[in-house]
């Protein structure tokens, strides 16, 4: 038997008035402990955190790896788990996280996350089961990668087991929002990109790389089983990655001169 722990939620936050409610109301009964970290939104995200009675703090955005790592050293407890705004946890998932509260054995877990697009529930295009680490021990580990694509980065040989039940994520409401983000988010990639001193090349980035982004999202992840939305996803994932290249490239250039 492992031990009985105490959890702590962590939640960043900007203008998830839409989705917020619904994230903690997931957490509550699994959660010991919650607070939310925004960077000063606009919208009646504080307002529905408070009537929560949820820790509520506000810091400073200065990225999405940045952002999160500040909001671990505000957990309570050291066994944490983290949520986007506009995340929440499943029935199955908030079932196993309660019997492992009693039972906690490993460093960290992982669960899938299930997608939702325009009010479909995605299962291909490489979006399922979408595997992330979002349940550990904060001694063991934080929040690394590259942004905007933050990832949680355990110590080396730290015990990682995976769990059942899905991380609800409801990620665009429109197709319009889609492109809002993938704008945006190409504009990080490139910076960050351009800091680490990659270029990008005409024919294999801007070119080949996008078109095999959408062949394999729509043919070899199966994209097409996903109906229209597929096809969208599909198309958005390949214009991201021209963007992103298009953009790196823009950077550079404007270096050199």
């Amino acid at each position: 038997m492992g031990q009985t722990i105490k959890l702590s939620a962590v939640i960043i936050t900007f203008n998830e008035e839409r989705d917020i409610g619904r994230c903690l109301d997931s957490l509550d009964g699994i959660a010991d402990d919650i607070v939310v970290v925004d960077s000063f939104s606009t919208d009646r995200t504080e307002k529905i955190c408070r009537e929560k009675e949820v820790r509520f703090l506000q810091h400073p955005f200065k990225g999405h790896i940045e952002q999160k790592n500040y909001a671990l050293q505000q957990a309570q407890y050291d066994h944490v788990i983290s949520l986007d705004g506009d995340e929440a946890l499943s029935l199955v998932l908030r079932q196993t996280i309660a019997e492992l509260k009693h039972d906690w054995q490993y460093c960290g877990y992982s669960v899938n996350r299930l997608n939702n697009y325009c009010g479909r529930w995605i299962k291909h295009c490489g979006w399922y089961p979408d595997t992330k680490v979002r349940l550990w021990d904060r001694r063991k580990g934080g929040w690394g990668g590259a942004n905007p694509h933050d990832k949680v980065v355990l110590t080396k040989g730290s015990t990682v087991k995976h769990i059942h039940g899905d991380i609800l994520h409801y990620s665009y409401y429109t197709t319009s929002e889609n492109v809002a983000q993938i704008n945006k988010f190409s504009d990080i990639a490139a910076r960050d990109n351009m800091l680490k001193g990659r270029q990008a090349n005409v024919v294999i980035d801007i070119i080949l790389n996008p078109l095999f982004t959408f062949f394999k999202k729509y043919f070899l992840q199966l994209g097409f089983l996903d109906g229209y939305y597929g096809f969208i996803i599909s198309i958005h994932s390949a214009y991201s990655r021209f963007l992103k290249y298009t953009k790196l490239r823009e950077l550079n250039r404007k270096m050199r001169t």
